[in-house]
């Protein structure tokens, strides 16, 4: 079918739009390029511009009759950012969104899968969440993306769209074929910095160092982004099903394992077979000390789970790092580094921990 993706040109989305061509979806991708980079749309069907610019949006639709569904990854995410600058959060994350829900129903497309956060959530004492837990979000950007929900709710309850919200918890990796991966210069998440403080030799900043957690730092749910990308294609080609009877359901997307900040150093560390240097840092604007989901509604209603894990997740990030300037040649790659051998007989990460020596291989074969 053809789908609509919204910031497919972005780390996410443009994902998602490979894993639709893979699955033989057709997605049409309309992205402002704010973040995300025109190489990620090449030999797509690719529109430039913003999702709140209603002359492009039904030029887009007429022009892509086949329309049927929208995905609808077009956001900010930053959080810290988020906390400077929340008019600009609400305007592209809230003000776009009901722009785009608008000239939807004008255009009788009926169904929205949206990218949400789980940032939203409470978590309970245990760090874990489900799609029931109290929703407190504790940033711009988080409430940006409840506002969202709670409009999709209203509206769907007119009757005229339905809606269905993926919940993700925290990406990594990269396309597995590296064709697409972390596109920003400066990394904000906390693996992007960790990859950034290794490659320039430099120890990697830890912040917040006072959570409940079990040994104090953040704890999260990463998310290999392959497995996000096929979540939701499983959403599109099963939103009856994924909808349960309603006309707006909301989705975790995680893998279900709660990491904490200190575990993924050390995850990472025995994927490289080099220590890193931490140092410790006071918590960001906005910073919480995290989640991890405990639902299984993904794998009932999608049939979806997770399929890679963190190293793997760690291993795909490197091999994007290092292959990134052959697709975004304005960008560094990373350094040549010793201490890969440590894995470089595991069938599942040596291949790529191996191939960093030669990106382009990489690339090209996997």
């Amino acid at each position: 079918m053809d789908v609509l993706v919204t910031g497919g040109a972005g780390f996410i989305g443009s994902t998602v739009a490979s894993a639709a061509i893979e699955a033989g979806h057709r997605p049409v991708i309309v992205d402002n390029l704010v973040t995300g980079r025109r190489e990620f749309t090449r030999g797509r069907c690719f529109y430039e511009g913003d999702i709140a610019d209603a002359a492009l949006m039904h030029r887009v639709l007429d022009e892509n009759p086949g329309i049927k569904v929208v995905i609808h990854c077009a956001a900010l995410i930053v959080v810290p950012d988020s906390v400077a600058r929340p008019v600009d959060y609400y305007r592209a994350n809230v003000a776009a969104t009901l722009s785009l829900v608008d000239t939807l129903q004008q255009r009788g497309i009926r169904d929205l899968v949206f990218s949400s956060s789980a940032s939203i959530y409470r978590a309970d004492a245990d760090f874990t969440v489900d799609e029931d837990s109290a929703l407190e979000p504790q940033s711009p950007y988080a409430r940006t993306k409840l506002v969202v929900e709670t409009m999709l709710e209203d509206i769907t309850a007119a009757g005229r769209l339905r809606a269905l919200s993926l919940r993700y918890f925290n990406p990594i990796g990269a396309d597995p074929r590296l064709r697409t991966g972390l596109q920003v210069p400066v990394p904000s998440h906390a693996l992007g910095k960790l990859v950034e403080a290794w490659s320039q030799q430099r120890p990697f900043q830890v912040t917040g160092t006072d959570f409940e957690t079990r040994d104090g730092s953040g704890i999260r749910d990463y998310v290999h982004v392959w497995d996000l990308a096929r979540a939701h294609v499983a959403a599109i080609e099963r939103f009856d099903r994924a909808l349960d009877g309603s006309r707006h359901a909301a989705i975790n997307l995680g893998t279900g394992r709660g990491t904490t900040v200190r575990e993924l150093v050390a995850a990472f560390e025995e994927v490289t077979g080099e220590p890193v240097p931490v140092t410790t840092a006071p918590r960001r604007p906005g910073d919480t000390a995290g989640a991890y989901t405990r639902s299984d509604r993904a794998a009932r209603l999608l049939g979806w789970t997770a399929q890679r894990d963190l190293t793997e997740g760690i291993a795909d990030t490197l091999a994007w790092f290092a292959h990134r300037p052959a697709v975004l040649p304005d960008l560094d790659g990373l350094p040549q580094r010793a201490g890969r051998a440590a894995y470089a007989a595991d069938p599942v990460i040596g291949t790529v921990i191996d191939s960093l020596a030669d990106p382009v291989a990489v690339g090209s074969g996997r």
